[in-house]
């Protein structure tokens, strides 16, 4: 397939697996927390907005959550049935570490799942929060697992090697391995900022549209400071990350920064653009500025970047694609910090809800956290080759061996299969988004109770609504 061996085919089908998967997740873990905050909020203050904004969100919540698990079901598989000779080299740390995810995590969220979207109305307000925040802290654990069991393949620990198998010796080591710490704050930083930019473009979206209603201005208002607040300090994880990451693969940075050679004593450069060509080993067309690729990345002025000429071209990742997936992640979190900035200028002056322009920049920056947490995947995983764990097992060596042929069918049968199932429950989350909270007299009310209707917990009733409206049109028109 065009031109590709069966290996990159099924390195291709598991990141586009991935790539769709870990959308839900984080939008998943964003809004966990956002609904936990405004649940809190109701209760204290018994301001309705805060109450009207969690039946919206707790609805996309909804469809968001099962979308993920879905998605997260099929890669589990995919250890198995493409990449068996890992699982079977790996197996005795990844697989506990996923489990420990099921065993704490989804056990957790599927026990209060269930209350947290159903019980309003059926239970006390205090047992509904605490599922709620239950729910929130699920999300939580789940990215502990997962950024635990992924970041021992990058800085491995805590095991011996015996009879061809990794066997852990020192779980503490395993799981709180050198990149850890960096690693789940970056990705629930991460998490959080692509969720508040969602929220954050809904409301715009609405406003630039002549709706305008408390909820909406409370939603744009939340996005605006969490990004203020969090945007900066996600570039400070990432600076941590970088020289974490420095210390323990260089090999990673120096294709980040596409960075081929030293010369003599001379601090390194930052190539802010250019092209790594890895034919020609040099980056061409590039624009650089001295010294300051060993200032951001060693805080020295004295100290130089390992660079790729230093390895040997077969332990040398695309320099290409990760040069490139950097710097969309940078100038994206530069740009949330702008927004943010920017935000709270026109917060001083009274004009946060009316200046169009900046309501048009925050619906464009809706996809924003997604794809910079897409961008610093690709970085990080791509910057990682050609090891599958970094150091013992490489890339090759872990897939199942599959043929050419079988490769190609199941990439297609994948591409086809997602694009039509995640397109529909995507487009079907944005209808809801769409439709917007209804505040005041709008809202309706409902006391509870067994069998009556209960709006914020179905989130298919949008698509109820959805056949009632054009009932109703069809029925006038025939009038």
């Amino acid at each position: 397939m065009f031109g590709l061996e069966a290996l990159d085919l099924a390195r291709i089908q598991f990141a586009f697996t991935i790539s769709f998967h870990i959308i839900f997740p984080a939008i998943t873990i964003g809004l966990a927390s956002y609904l936990a905050v405004l649940e809190g909020l109701w209760l204290k203050s018994g301001q309705e907005v805060y109450r009207d904004l969690y039946h919206f969100w707790s609805k996309i919540f909804a469809v968001n959550f099962g979308m993920g698990v879905v998605s997260g079901l099929v890669m589990a598989y995919q250890f198995g049935t493409n990449w068996s000779a890992f699982s079977d080299f790996a197996g005795a740390v990844t697989g506990p570490l996923l489990t420990y995810e099921v065993l704490t995590a989804f056990f957790l969220e599927a026990g209060f799942l269930g209350v947290m979207l159903f019980g309003w109305n059926r239970v006390g307000p205090g047992l509904h929060f605490f599922s709620t925040v239950m729910v929130a802290i699920g999300t939580l654990i789940s990215t502990f697992w997962i950024l635990a069991s992924n970041s021992w393949m990058h800085t491995p620990q805590g095991f011996e090697i015996i009879d061809g198998r990794v066997i852990p010796v020192d779980w503490l080591a395993v799981i709180f391995n050198p990149s850890f710490p960096y690693r789940l704050a970056h990705m629930a930083t991460a998490a959080f900022l692509s969720t508040a930019f969602f929220v954050g473009a809904s409301a715009a979206w609405h406003l630039l549209r002549g709706r305008d209603n408390p909820a909406l201005r409370k939603m744009l208002s939340m996005a605006l400071w969490m990004a203020l607040l969090v945007a900066p300090i996600q570039a400070m994880i990432g600076d941590l990350h970088g020289l974490n990451t420095l210390k323990y693969q260089p090999a990673k940075i120096a294709a980040i920064e596409g960075h081929w050679e030293n010369h003599g004593d001379e601090p390194t450069p930052l190539i802010l653009f250019g092209w790594p060509d890895m034919q020609r080993e040099e980056t061409r067309f590039k624009l650089e500025i001295p010294a300051l690729g060993s200032l951001i990345l060693t805080h020295s002025l004295d100290q130089q970047v390992p660079a790729l000429k230093e390895f040997a071209p077969e332990d040398r990742a695309n320099s290409t694609i990760v040069f490139w997936t950097f710097r969309v992640m940078v100038a994206l979190g530069l740009l949330m910090i702008f927004t943010g900035l920017w935000g709270l200028w026109l917060r001083s002056r009274g004009k946060l809800f009316e200046n169009r322009a900046f309501l048009h920049l925050a619906v464009w920056m809706g996809p924003s956290g997604i794809i910079a947490m897409l961008a610093g995947w690709y970085t990080t995983e791509i910057g990682r080759q050609p090891w599958v764990i970094q150091g013992l097992m490489r890339t090759a060596d872990a897939s199942s061996g599959h043929g050419l042929v079988q490769m190609s069918v199941t990439l297609t049968l994948f591409v086809v299969v997602y694009f039509a199932l995640f397109g529909v429950g995507l487009g079907y989350m944005m209808r809801l988004v769409r439709k917007g909270p209804i505040t005041g007299e709008g809202q309706e009310v409902v006391e509870g109770g067994p069998g009556q209707q209960h709006t914020p917990s179905r989130p298919l009733s949008a698509a109820e609504e959805d056949l009632h409206e054009n009932g109703s049109d069809t029925r006038s028109e025939r009038s």
